[in-house]
């Protein structure tokens, strides 16, 4: 299972319309910027009928499709108590996301992992790289095209709800496992394995 759904929006999907000129113009000439796509998904999580239209299953993720702006590739995502992606990165693209409901955990690495290599390749990893950082209902956070990380929705017994955007819309996805410090690359992954 791809640690992201699948790029399909169920028959009916709400969709979020374009950023408004309240985005930040932060935008390059190819799509919108970290700044942008921010804005993007904190207002969406901030949308309490749009996050309430989510349908939540008690054993496994659900999603919707968003309409993100300039082209960007963007979710809204329900968490089960326990649940997460996994190490991964976003195949080069740059996103933000912001949680909506619950808390979600993100771990992530403070050091630029190659893009090359070939599954089962393995990184050790420098020590002190690690960061972790919780995000309550209405916080997000941007990065960068090189973001190696994996999200977890730590309860016990509350489902968590965010949203996420990517631009360019994830062309693939690196998974990874993690034993210590060292970083193998399982699995890499292009939009026709997950739709």
């Amino acid at each position: 299972m791809s640690p992201f759904p699948p790029p399909v929006a169920p028959a009916g999907a709400p969709a979020l319309p374009s950023p408004t000129s309240e985005t930040p113009a932060d935008h390059t000439a190819e799509g919108p910027g970290q700044a942008e796509l921010l804005a993007f998904v904190r207002r969406a999580a901030a949308d309490t009928a749009l996050v309430a239209s989510l349908p939540l299953d008690p054993e496994g993720r659900t999603w919707l499709r968003l309409d993100g702006p300039g082209g960007s590739e963007a979710w809204l995502i329900g968490w089960p108590p326990g649940t997460g992606t996994g190490w991964h990165d976003h195949g080069g693209s740059y996103g933000a996301f912001a949680t909506a409901a619950g808390s979600l955990r993100e771990d992530a690495l403070a050091h630029r992992v190659p893009t090359e290599g070939k599954t089962g390749t393995i990184l050790e990893l420098p020590e002190g790289v690690d960061r972790t950082r919780e995000l309550s209902p209405n916080q997000g956070r941007a990065f960068g095209p090189h973001h190696v990380h994996q999200v977890l929705n730590t309860a016990d017994h509350t489902h968590a709800v965010s949203v996420h955007a990517y631009y360019p819309p994830l062309p693939l996805m690196r998974r990874y496992s993690r034993s210590g410090q060292a970083l193998r690359l399982e699995q890499i992954e292009r939009p026709e394995d997950w739709q």
